[in-house]
């Protein structure tokens, strides 16, 4: 096997990869699409089955642009999730312990009367 034949045979591999990972995607993306009915996934899922590398293509053009949207919306949603569930389990301090932690800085002069009154009337609103 020649060094030439040797680079031909990672570039047909790194294009396999390149197609799994594309074909994975789309499955995913007509799965979890929610503006989708049973039908129209079966459809796509048959189409792609059937013919997979014109599928994909097809699948790319139509909804190819929106496919970023979704998948956008839902990493956003996994972090708010998460940024939830990090503050639910670390405990976060209750309004009387932000309001000693402000009548401590006013007492230590680092904030005025009307700062804290302003921040007083933030937290307790």
């Amino acid at each position: 096997m020649s060094f030439l034949q040797w680079l031909l045979l990672m570039l047909y591999f790194t294009f396999f990869v390149i197609w799994i990972w594309l074909l994975i995607s789309v499955y995913m993306d007509v799965f979890r699409s929610e503006d989708l009915g049973g039908w129209a996934k079966a459809g796509w899922v048959f189409l792609l089955l059937v013919l997979p590398y014109l599928g994909v293509l097809i699948y790319l053009i139509a909804r190819g642009g929106s496919m970023h949207e979704r998948s956008a919306e839902r990493a956003k949603a996994v972090e708010e999730a998460t940024q939830a569930y990090i503050r639910e389990a670390a405990g976060a301090p209750s309004p009387a312990e932000e309001l000693a932690k402000l009548a401590e800085l006013k007492e230590k002069g680092v904030l005025s009367d009307q700062e804290f009154a302003a921040q007083k009337a933030k937290l307790l609103a």
